[in-house]
C-alpha cells in the first residue's frame, strides 16, 4: 500500500509539472487551429491585392509597361512586349489564383520570381525582399485551410484526373522536407537583419551595398533598439521563437501606431506573424526542447500519461454544469473517469427558453459530450439512463449494464415538478430538456397557424392567449420572449388577424416575481414586463389546468398554450442511495458535499441540498454546480493522491440575472445592482462566456446580432407532434401520455 501512494504521490508530482506545459501546448495548438488559418488568408489577400492593383495600372497604361519592360527591369531572355503581358498576367493572374487559394503554389512561385526581378533588376526596397519571403513561404507550405486547393485537395486525390495524387503527394513532401529549412532560413534572415541594424557586423565579405539589397536592414532599424540583439540571436538558435517574434511584432505595432508612415512595417509584422503562428521549425531548440519534453510527458504528444491500469475508478452521473466541470478537473489526475449521460450532448438550459420562443436552434445551445473529451486519455463517455446504485457492492446500474466505482459522484440535475397535479403535464410542459423547447415552440408556433385557421373569434382568442406559470427568471423570460415575438416578429405575416393582438399572462402564486431578487429589481422587472405587454398576475393561483384553459384563483382564462415554469423536483438519487432528502427530493450532504453514511459517494448541482451558502441552502444555479463539481474533483484528486483534503465547501454567489425583453434586464451581485440596457448587455456577454464551444459561442452571437437588428427568428419551424390536419380545428394540445 506505501508503495502505491508512493507512486501516485510521484505520479501526482508530475502532473502538476505537466500542467503548465500542457497551457502552454494547448495554447500553441489554439494559436496554430485559430490564428494560423486566418493569418494566412489575411497574408494572401495582402500580397494580392498589390500585385492585382500594379497589374491593372499597368494594363490599363500599356505605353508605361513597355517602357517600364524595356528599359526599367529587362529580361535580357525576353523582348519587351513579351515581357511586360506576362508581367501582367503574372501579377493579375496570380493575384487572383492567390487571393482564392487556387494553384496556390504556382502562382507564388511566379510572383516570387517576378519579385526577385524586381528587386535586383529595378529598385531594391525592404518591401520587395518580404514579398519574396512570402511567397516563399507560399511555395513550400501551400495555402491555408480558407482555400480552393485544401477544400478541392481530397476529392482530386481520389479523382480520375491524371497525375493529382501524385502531384498532391509531392506537394505534401516538399511541405515536409523543406518546410523546416525553409523555416531555418527564414529565422536567420531576419535575425541577421537584426544584427546589422543594431551595428553588429556580420560578414566582412559582403559589402553594405549587398547587404541593403540582400536585408531588410532599413526597416529592422524601426524595431526598439534593446530588442535588436537578443531577439536575432533568439531567433537565429529557434529558443522561445514564438513568444519572441511576438514581442518583435508589438515593438514594431508601438513603433507604427507612433509613425504611421513607417507603412514597410506591415510586412515585418506579418512575417514574425507567422513565425509567432507557425513556429520556429524542426531545426530549432524549441522543437528540440519539445522532443525530450514529449518523452517525460507523453500527454503533451497526445498519448496517455500514465497507465491506467489498476486507478481509482470515478462514476460521474450527468454532464450537466457540475458533472461536466468536475470531469474536466480530474483531467491527467491519476484516475479513471466515466460519465454517464442518458444523451451524447450537454445542454445549456438558461438558454432554452430561446430554443422554445424561436430564438435559437437546439444546436445552438448543445454541445457533443465526446467532442469535450477526445484529449483526455483518462476519461470516457457511457451514453445511458441510469437506473439505481448499489452501494455496497460500489455499482451504478445502467440499463442491464453494472459500472463499478471507487468514487461516485451524482450530478443528475431536477425536473419540472406540478406539485402534486402531474395530470396537468400534458397541458403544461416544463423547460428542462431540448424536447420541451421544442414541443414548446411547435405549440406556439401551432397555435399562431390555427388562430389564422379558424374563423370562430372565441377560439381565436384563446389561441392567440398565452400563460406562463411561475414568475421565476425561466417564466419572466419567456414571457417577454413570446410578447416581443408576437409584437415584433411577426407583423404583415398573418392575414385574418394582428400578431401584436396576441395576449401573454404570467401568473405568480407569490407577492412579486422573481422573489430570490431584491424587492426594487422585481419591482422594475415587474414594470418592464408590463410595457411590453405582459399582463403580471399576483398572488394568484392555478387551480385547474385541462386542454381549454386555466382556472387562476376561481377565474376561468381560456388559453390552449400554458407553460409551466413554477416549480423542480430533483433526480430520484436519494431513492437510489435511499437517503434523506428535502421536501424537493434533493439529496441530504455534508460538508465536503458527500453523502452522510457514503464517503465516497459525492452529490452536487440541483441534486444536491447543501448548507455552503453561509449556512443557507446553495441555489440551483449553473455557477453553483460548477463550483461543486470542481470542489468535488479537488476532494478526489486529494484523497487518491494521498494529500490534505480541502475545507469544507462553500459556495460563493456570483451574481443573479434575468432579461426581460430585448432591451432590459436585472442583475444582482450583492454589492452591485443593475437594471435595465447596462444589464442586458451584461447579460448577453455573460451567457456567451458560458456557452460551451467557440462554435456555439459564434452562433448564438450571429443569431443575436441578426434578430436584434432585423426582428427576425430563424428558428421558426413546427416540427414534431401532429402539426397536420390544422383545418379540422384540433385541440393545441395532446396528451403526450395517448400519443405515445
Amino acid at each position: 500500500m506505501d508503495t502505491v501512494r508512493l507512486d501516485l504521490k510521484r505520479e501526482a508530482l508530475k502532473q502538476v509539472l505537466a500542467r503548465p506545459l500542457g497551457w502552454t501546448a494547448a495554447a500553441i495548438r489554439g494559436t496554430e487551429r485559430g490564428a494560423w488559418p486566418v493569418l494566412d488568408l489575411v497574408i494572401r489577400l495582402w500580397l494580392a491585392q498589390v500585385f492585382f492593383v500594379s497589374g491593372v495600372l499597368k494594363a490599363a497604361n500599356w505605353e508605361n509597361a513597355l517602357d517600364l519592360a524595356a528599359n526599367e527591369y529587362p529580361v535580357s531572355w525576353l523582348d519587351p512586349a513579351a515581357a511586360a503581358w506576362l508581367g501582367v498576367t503574372i501579377e493579375i493572374g496570380g493575384a487572383v489564383l492567390l487571393a482564392t487559394g487556387l494553384a496556390t503554389r504556382a502562382a507564388a512561385m511566379a510572383m516570387l520570381i517576378l519579385s526577385l526581378v524586381i528587386q535586383f533588376n529595378y529598385l531594391a526596397f525592404d518591401a520587395h525582399l518580404f514579398w519574396a519571403a512570402l511567397f516563399g513561404w507560399c511555395v513550400v507550405f501551400g495555402a491555408g485551410p480558407i482555400s480552393l486547393d485544401r477544400s478541392l485537395a481530397r476529392g482530386l486525390a481520389d479523382s480520375a484526373l491524371p497525375l493529382a495524387a501524385s502531384v498532391l503527394r509531392i506537394t505534401q513532401l516538399v511541405s515536409d522536407w523543406a518546410g523546416p529549412v525553409y523555416q531555418l532560413l527564414l529565422r536567420m534572415w531576419l535575425a541577421i537583419a537584426l544584427l546589422t541594424a543594431a551595428g553588429v557586423s556580420v560578414s566582412g565579405m559582403l559589402s553594405p551595398d549587398l547587404l541593403a539589397t540582400l536585408l531588410p536592414v532599413r526597416t529592422a532599424s524601426h524595431i526598439p533598439g534593446a530588442l535588436l540583439v537578443p531577439g536575432a540571436c533568439l531567433l537565429a538558435i529557434g529558443l522561445g521563437t514564438r513568444a519572441i517574434a511576438a514581442v518583435l511584432l508589438l515593438g514594431l505595432l508601438g513603433g507604427e501606431m507612433a509613425d504611421p508612415r513607417l507603412s514597410d512595417d506591415w510586412y515585418w509584422m506579418l512575417t514574425l506573424a507567422l513565425l509567432a503562428a507557425g513556429g520556429p521549425g524542426r531545426y530549432s531548440l524549441d522543437a528540440l526542447i519539445t522532443r525530450a519534453l514529449k518523452r517525460v510527458f507523453p500527454q503533451l504528444d497526445g498519448k496517455p500519461a500514465f497507465s491506467l491500469e489498476g486507478l481509482p475508478r470515478v462514476v460521474i452521473v450527468g454532464a450537466g454544469f457540475g458533472g461536466l466541470t468536475c470531469a474536466a478537473r480530474l483531467a491527467n489526475a491519476p484516475v479513471r473517469v466515466t460519465l454517464i449521460d442518458r444523451h451524447n450532448y450537454h445542454l445549456f438550459q438558461p438558454l432554452l427558453y430561446q430554443v422554445a420562443t424561436a430564438g435559437l436552434s437546439p444546436g445552438d445551445i448543445a454541445t457533443p459530450i465526446r467532442g469535450l473529451f477526445r484529449e483526455r486519455f483518462n476519461a470516457e463517455v457511457l451514453l445511458g439512463e441510469v437506473t439505481g446504485v448499489d452501494a455496497v457492492r460500489q455499482e451504478v446500474s445502467v440499463g442491464q449494464r453494472r459500472v463499478p466505482y471507487d468514487h461516485l459522484v451524482l450530478a443528475t440535475g431536477a425536473s419540472h415538478s406540478y406539485f402534486g397535479r402531474d395530470e396537468w403535464g400534458p397541458y403544461a410542459p416544463g423547460l428542462k430538456r431540448i424536447e420541451d423547447a421544442t414541443e414548446v415552440r411547435r405549440r406556439l408556433l401551432t397555435a399562431f397557424e390555427r388562430a389564422e385557421a379558424t374563423d370562430d373569434e372565441a377560439e381565436r382568442r384563446s389561441l392567440l392567449t398565452f400563460l406562463i406559470v411561475g414568475g421565476g427568471p425561466t417564466g419572466v423570460e419567456l414571457a417577454g420572449a413570446i410578447i416581443e415575438l408576437a409584437r415584433h416578429g411577426m407583423e404583415k405575416e398573418f392575414r385574418r388577424f394582428d400578431p401584436a393582438s396576441a395576449r401573454v399572462l404570467l401568473v405568480q402564486a407569490a407577492p412579486r416575481i422573481l422573489p430570490t431578487f431584491p424587492e426594487a429589481l422585481s419591482g422594475r422587472a415587474k414594470r418592464s414586463l408590463e410595457r411590453l405587454g405582459v399582463e403580471v398576475l399576483l398572488n394568484s393561483r392555478v387551480e385547474r389546468i385541462d386542454d381549454t384553459g386555466v382556472t387562476v384563483s376561481g377565474q376561468r382564462i381560456p388559453s390552449r398554450t400554458v407553460m409551466w415554469a413554477a416549480g423542480v423536483v430533483a433526480s430520484p438519487a436519494a431513492k437510489w442511495l435511499k437517503a434523506e432528502s428535502d421536501n424537493a427530493g434533493r439529496l441530504k450532504v455534508g460538508a465536503d458535499l458527500s453523502v452522510p453514511g457514503l464517503p465516497n459517494v459525492f452529490c452536487i448541482g440541483d441534486t444536491a441540498a447543501s448548507l455552503a451558502w453561509s449556512g443557507q441552502p446553495v441555489p440551483g444555479l449553473a455557477p453553483a454546480a460548477k463550483q461543486g463539481g470542481a470542489y468535488v474533483a479537488k476532494v478526489i484528486r486529494a484523497r487518491v493522491e494521498a494529500r490534505r483534503a480541502p475545507g469544507p465547501f462553500a459556495y460563493t454567489h456570483l451574481g443573479s440575472l434575468a432579461t426581460i425583453g430585448r432591451k432590459a434586464a436585472i442583475a444582482d451581485f450583492g454589492w452591485l445592482k443593475v437594471w435595465g440596457a447596462p444589464a442586458w448587455w451584461l447579460w448577453g456577454a455573460l451567457h456567451l462566456g458560458f456557452l460551451v464551444g467557440v462554435r456555439n459561442r459564434m452562433s448564438v452571437m450571429f443569431d443575436w446580432f441578426w434578430a436584434y437588428l432585423t426582428y427576425r427568428s430563424g428558428t421558426r419551424l413546427i416540427t414534431g407532434g401532429p402539426a397536420a390536419q390544422l383545418d379540422q380545428g384540433m385541440p393545441a394540445v395532446v396528451d403526450v401520455k395517448a400519443a405515445a
